[in-house]
């Protein structure tokens, strides 16, 4: 993967203490890259993936100085792409692409319409409503009319992601008093429930849709999946990611109703962190999404995977004491200038 300038691309990858962001470095091993690894936590198991000089400490992605902070890290370490893999970071970076695309550093993210649409639940349902099939939605606010459904539901934030603030009510009790839009009702789908991998180039084309049925869950995030094909899941995928506008990688969210439709729940207009199961079926969404950033035009679709499974398990990370220490102390030295 040679950037414009004929060198080894350098790669600014966010996030990497979280799944999505270590699963992105450990997709690429091997390839011609030089990574930086970034996080807001010094103790990040990303961060060690790399030597000390290309770890980066960054603030919050809802932080004032973010976009700027990593403007600055592009622009002195002349970074060719940006990978963000953390929900707050992606709004305001890509309002900033064209920044970043002056300093020579192209922003791995959606449009910012898309990224908007897919980070409320209430405006992904309405937009998607006629592409997909839905489950029964609607804000909990004065309007709110509970007759039009049936008990149980699921009460969920608007803005959020794996699966916080996510509940099943099993009566209106405890509800009246949250009229606030901020929270959203939707029928209870009995399941089970599916991930579908999506892969778009710029340009908006669905290349390949990778499902995966997750058969283990803890705190919303999959702990043992499988991919499985299933040409309806896979039409579903390519369906709601074209609605809602998405490019590059991101992650569609359905769940079977109890006549077996299945029913968009949510995007996740990111890399996920189970992506390590779609790469070993074959399809490197993270090599395939970074390569045409870097000028190598994805292939046609829809792009064949193979049946797998893949079960989760905590890996350890030996790190030396004293580099440890050092991205504490950097911390601790920020704090107090600020």
């Amino acid at each position: 993967m040679p950037a414009g300038n004929g060198r080894t691309p350098r790669i600014l990858v966010t996030g990497t203490g979280g799944p999505s962001g270590f699963s992105f470095m450990r997709a690429l091993r091997g390839e011609s890259l030089e990574f930086l690894s970034a996080d807001i936590d010094p103790h990040a198991p990303g961060l060690f993936l790399v030597g000390p000089s290309h770890r980066v400490l960054l603030p919050r992605g809802d932080d004032p100085g973010f976009v700027e902070a990593v403007l600055e890290i592009c622009r002195e370490r002349g970074v060719d792409v940006v990978v963000p893999t953390v929900d707050s970071e992606l709004v305001p970076l890509a309002e900033h692409r064209d920044d970043f695309e002056a300093a020579g550093t192209a922003v791995l993210v959606a449009p910012t319409r898309a990224l908007r649409l897919c980070l409320d639940k209430w405006a992904l349902m309405q937009i998607a409503d006629g592409s997909v099939p839905i489950p029964r939605s609607a804000p909990l606010d004065d309007d709110f009319d509970p007759t039009a459904f049936e008990l149980p539901v699921l009460v969920k934030p608007r803005v959020g992601s794996g699966s916080r603030g996510v509940r099943r009510a099993d009566s209106w009790d405890g509800l009246a008093g949250t009229r606030d839009r901020s929270l959203l009702v939707q029928e209870h789908l009995p399941g089970p429930e599916y991930s579908l991998d999506v892969l778009a180039t710029e340009a908006g084309e669905v290349r390949a849709v990778v499902p995966r049925e997750r058969l283990r869950v803890d705190s919303g995030i999959a702990i043992t999946s499988r991919t499985v094909h299933d040409a309806e899941l896979e039409s579903i995928g390519a369906r709601a990611a074209e609605a809602a506008g998405i490019t590059g990688v991101a992650n569609v969210q359905v769940m079977r109703d109890a006549a077996g439709t299945p029913r968009l729940i949510e995007i996740n207009p990111r890399f996920p962190g189970t992506m390590p199961l779609t790469v070993a079926s074959g399809v490197n969404m993270p090599r395939l999404a970074l390569g045409e950033q870097l000028g190598e035009p994805i292939p046609p679709g829809p792009l064949d995977f193979s049946d797998v499974a893949m079960t989760r398990v905590f890996e350890d990370v030996p790190v030396d004491v004293d580099e440890l220490a050092a991205l504490e102390t950097a911390v601790g030295a920020e704090a107090v200038a600020t």
